[in-house]
Formats: structure tokens, C-alpha cells, sequence
């Protein structure tokens, strides 16, 4: 194992919780270890048993640590759900330096400025991310550092989260035996993976289509400006399936991830395979066209209800594009069945690293490239070790997360 950096990122889904380990190397990341296991405890993307979803992050990370032969010690952990809001706001400072050269502690307190904003008690802010910065009123600039000014000004997002959701995430993540180095909003994380500079700028929407629940997040003008969850997903798929051919739900979930397309056109009459029937030892045989004939309505209601979700957040007319990610949407025909109900351009996206090309490991692939373009620039420890061999996972050597972001917003109450 070499001296540069480690990041490991933490992505706990309803499904499966999957821990990535990343290996910056002169500024190209290696993705060098992945760690999955099946996720307990979380129901539509929601946290609803502490130490099942526990037991869960130990299994994934554990996995990850096997892989490398390393110790993880401090994750980056992503967060989603209903509970999260974007709202904007904007931060100015004067340049302290006497040369007045904007440098990285102006830029610093500039976002601070921008994070001084009023919310309701149940709500803490998740992530900070710059829209443009603003010298002496000229707009439209993506890195001030180096440029002489007077006055520094930044038009910023705002991601917020009920409390609740972020500590009960965080507990799950601690009683693990990990230290958190930072929690990232996935569908930021996704969209740096997922989508390219003018997707993000023309209007684009991205659809992460997990097993419990749908993430939208709509990119306009160079960043996110809309977000939404729907509580539906490929687990709705699977129930689908178990009812229809009325076995077991993990039967199902297994015909669904080995014969299941989700276009009856592309389905072949000709792959058969039987099923215990629920209630009885004896077997049916089905074929791959009548799991297709099953599975099609469900993952139609899917793009009709996240076509009306763009519609309501008032995007309908504005959207020139669907990227889809998630694990949902590794089934054969989806592409096809996604361009004809959401009748616009749609493409899926997939991370282009040896060992994690599906589109279940957006997230998390996104997560680590999230952390070494922006979390570095605003010290945030990414130069530190993420994962040491000597390090043990629970020793309290830091302060907890709890403690840190009672400090960071210590000034501001």
C-alpha cells in the first residue's frame, strides 16, 4: 500500500450498504476496494432499526477491509430522503489581505458568511455548494483564489436535513466503530459521477432509482436546483413479483436480478425457469416474457410518477435530459421502457472504474470524487488517511461528529 491519500465512502441504501474505498494518486483516483452487504434496518431509505442497520455498515465495511487488507478508520457518509431541502443564500466578506489577493481563508470566510442563514430548530445544514463567486460585482466566477478584489461576495446552496434523519444516520455510522470525516448529499455526489458540465448546465434531470426509494435532482445553470424523493423503487418491483408468481420475497428479488427485463418486447419467450409456488413444494414454470409482463407496469407507474414529480417542481418544459442511476436501473429494457414514457432523451450512468461499472456504485464512486474536488479546497481533512492498518476502528482519538458541528456553528447561534 503507498503513502496517498485514502477516501472511503459510506452508502447506505435500503438494499445494501456498500463502502468504497479510493486511492488519490497525483490527483487520478483508483478505486482499490469495494464492501457490500445486504442492508437491515432501513425501510424506503429511512433508518428504522439502529443496530440491525449497524450490524449492516460493519458487514459492508468489513468486506472492504478484507478486500485491501486494510483497517478503515473514517468514512465519508452519504444522506438522502424526503427530509432534505435546498434553499440559497448569500455571503460577503472584504479581503483581508493587505495586497488585497483573495486567498483560501478569504474563501473560507466567505462560505461561513453564506452559511449564516435562519432555520427552524429541527433543521442543520448538510452541505454548503458555491454557484458562483462575485469580485467587486463581477460575476460568474468559478475559483476567485489569486484574483485581486476589494470585495468577495458568493451566491451559494444551501442543502439542509431534519436533524433527526442526520444524528440517527451519524449514531448508526459511530456505533460502527467509524469516524466521520463528512456527510455529503448523495445527489450531489451522484451528479458529479453521473453528469457532464453542459448537462449540468442545460437542464438535466437525475434520477437515482434505488430499492425503497427514488431520488430527483434537477440541474440547471451549472448546479442543482431541485430536489425530491419519492418513496417508491425496485423493492416495489420485487413485491410485484413474489405476489404474481406467489412465492417468496427473496425469490423473487433473485428471478427478478437473473431473468427480469423491463420491456416485454425485449423478453424472450424462450428462457423458462420454475418456481415453488408459496404454500406448497410444488413447481411452475414460468418464462421470462411473463416476468416482463409483470415487471413492465411497475417500472412504467416509476417514470410516470417521476415525470409528474418534474412537473410539479416546475420543471416540465425546462428538462432536456433523464440521467438514470441507481441499482434499479441495471435491469435489461429499462433504457428502452425510460425513453418512451418520459419521451425525452435518457441515458444511464455508469462510474468508469475496474470494479464498480454499475449503476448501483454511482453514489458512492461519486461520493469519493465529490470529496477530493471540493471537501479538500475547504479543509476539510481529505489529505488526511481515511483508512490505516494500525488505526482501530473505535478508538475516540477524535471528537465525535456531534461535537464537531456543534463547534462549527458554535459562532453562528
Amino acid at each position: 500500500m503507498s503513502n496517498n491519500d485514502i477516501i472511503v465512502s459510506l452508502d447506505i441504501g435500503t438494499s445494501k450498504v456498500r463502502a468504497i474505498i479510493g486511492e488519490m494518486n497525483n490527483g487520478a483516483i483508483n478505486i482499490i476496494g469495494v464492501g457490500s452487504a445486504d442492508s437491515e434496518g432501513i425501510r424506503k431509505g429511512a433508518i428504522v432499526d439502529i443496530d440491525q442497520t449497524v450490524h449492516s455498515i460493519r458487514a459492508a465495511v468489513e468486506h472492504a477491509e478484507r478486500m485491501v487488507g486494510i483497517q478503515i478508520s473514517d468514512v465519508y457518509v452519504g444522506i438522502q430522503g424526503n427530509h432534505i431541502a435546498l434553499q440559497t443564500n448569500h455571503g460577503v466578506v472584504a479581503v483581508s489581505n493587505e495586497d488585497r489577493e483573495i486567498g483560501e481563508e478569504d474563501i473560507e470566510r466567505v462560505l461561513q458568511a453564506a452559511k449564516v442563514v435562519a432555520l427552524p430548530p429541527e433543521r442543520e445544514i448538510i452541505n454548503l455548494v458555491p454557484k458562483q463567486y462575485l469580485v467587486d460585482g463581477l460575476e460568474g466566477i468559478s475559483d476567485p483564489r489569486g484574483m485581486i478584489g476589494v470585495r468577495l461576495e458568493v451566491e451559494a446552496t444551501i442543502v439542509t436535513g431534519t436533524k433527526t434523519a442526520i444524528h440517527n444516520l451519524m449514531r448508526c455510522v459511530e456505533k460502527a466503530g467509524l469516524r466521520i470525516s463528512g456527510v455529503i448529499l448523495l445527489s450531489l455526489a451522484s451528479g458529479m459521477m453521473s453528469l457532464t458540465k453542459d448537462e449540468r448546465s442545460i437542464g438535466t434531470v437525475l434520477t437515482d432509482i434505488g430499492a425503497g426509494s427514488c431520488t430527483i435532482a434537477i440541474y440547471d445553470q451549472g448546479g442543482l436546483a431541485a430536489i425530491s424523493t419519492l418513496p417508491i423503487g425496485g423493492e416495489f418491483v420485487t413485491n410485484d413479483i413474489a405476489y404474481g408468481l406467489r412465492t417468496q420475497s427473496d425469490q423473487a428479488e433473485k428471478f427478478k436480478l437473473k431473468y427480469g427485463c423491463a420491456n416485454v418486447g425485449d423478453a424472450a419467450d424462450d428462457v423458462r425457469f420454475k418456481v415453488t409456488r408459496m404454500g406448497s413444494n410444488m413447481e411452475k414454470e414460468f418464462s421470462q416474457k411473463d416476468l416482463a409482463s409483470i415487471i413492465e407496469p411497475r417500472m412504467q407507474e416509476i417514470f410516470h410518477l417521476i415525470r409528474q414529480e418534474v412537473r410539479r417542481l416546475g420543471y416540465g418544459d425546462k428538462v432536456n435530459g433523464y440521467v438514470l442511476t441507481g441499482g434499479a436501473v441495471a435491469m435489461p429494457g429499462t433504457l428502452a421502457l425510460a425513453q418512451v414514457e418520459l419521451e425525452s432523451s435518457v441515458r444511464i450512468a455508469l462510474p468508469d472504474y475496474i470494479g464498480v461499472k454499475d449503476s448501483a456504485y454511482s453514489s458512492g464512486v461519486g461520493m469519493i470524487q465529490y470529496v477530493s474536488k471540493y471537501m479538500g479546497v475547504r479543509g476539510s481533512g481529505v489529505t488526511k488517511k481515511a483508512a490505516s492498518r494500525k488505526a482501530s476502528p473505535a478508538a475516540p482519538s477524535k471528537p465525535g461528529m456531534f461535537e464537531r458541528i456543534k463547534n462549527m456553528f458554535n459562532e453562528f447561534i
